[in-house]
C-alpha cells in the first residue's frame, strides 16, 4: 500500500510529528496564496511607476521644457528621498506595525504618483519626485520584514524570490504598456 503524501524528513529524535509538518506545509501554502499575489502586484506597480518616468521622458521633457540635465536631476532626486528616509521608514514600520505602515506607503505613493499627471513646471517635477522617494522609502525592506513574520526561515527565501520575480515581469509589462499609452499623444 503506497501513500500519496510526501516523504516526512524529521530526524528520528525530533519532537516534530508528521501531523505538525503537514500543518506547517498547509499553513505556508495558505499564507503564500493570500499574501504573495498582492505583494507581487504591488511590486510590479512599484517598478512600472519607476520605469514610466523614463519612457515618458521625451514627450515630458518637451512639454515641461526640461533639459537633459534637469530631467536627470528630477529622476535622481527620487533616490535622495528614498535613501534618506529608508531607515526612518523602517523604524516606523517596527513601531506601528508592518500592515499599517505598508498600507501608508502604498496609499501615499499612489497619491503622489497620481499627482505627477498634474506637473506643469520643473520645480513641481522635482518636488513630486522627491516626495515620491520619501513615500516609497521602506517599501522593499518593509515587505521583506513582513514576509519574515509570516514565513519560517526554511520557506522565507522561496517566498522572497517569488516576490522579487515582479521586477523582470514589470519590465515586460511596463514597456509595451507605456509605448501604447504614449501612442495616444495627449488625446486621452
Amino acid at each position: 500500500m503506497t501513500s500519496s503524501a510526501p516523504a516526512f524528513s524529521a530526524p528520528p529524535d525530533s519532537p516534530v510529528t508528521r501531523d505538525d509538518a503537514d500543518v506547517e506545509r498547509a499553513t505556508v501554502r495558505r499564507v503564500s496564496l493570500r499574501l504573495l499575489p498582492l505583494l507581487f502586484s504591488l511590486f510590479v506597480f512599484n517598478y512600472v511607476d519607476r520605469m514610466n518616468v523614463s519612457m515618458a521622458a521625451l514627450q515630458m521633457n518637451r512639454d515641461l521644457g526640461l533639459s537633459a540635465t534637469a530631467y536627470g536631476f528630477g529622476v535622481g532626486i527620487f533616490f535622495w528621498g528614498y535613501s534618506l528616509f529608508e531607515v526612518p521608514s523602517n523604524l516606523m514600520l517596527a513601531r506601528v506595525g508592518a500592515r499599517r505602515w505598508i498600507a501608508r506607503i502604498v496609499i501615499s505613493w499612489g497619491l503622489i504618483a497620481s499627482a505627477m499627471a498634474l506637473v506643469r513646471t520643473p520645480a513641481q517635477f522635482y518636488g513630486l519626485r522627491l516626495l515620491l522617494g520619501v513615500a516609497e522609502a521602506g517599501f522593499f525592506p518593509g515587505i521583506v520584514y513582513y514576509l519574515s513574520l509570516w514565513f519560517p526561515a526554511a520557506q522565507r527565501s522561496r517566498a522572497l524570490s517569488r516576490f522579487i520575480m515582479a521586477i523582470p515581469i514589470s519590465a515586460a509589462v511596463s514597456n509595451p504598456l507605456s509605448g501604447w499609452l504614449l501612442g495616444f499623444d495627449g488625446s486621452l
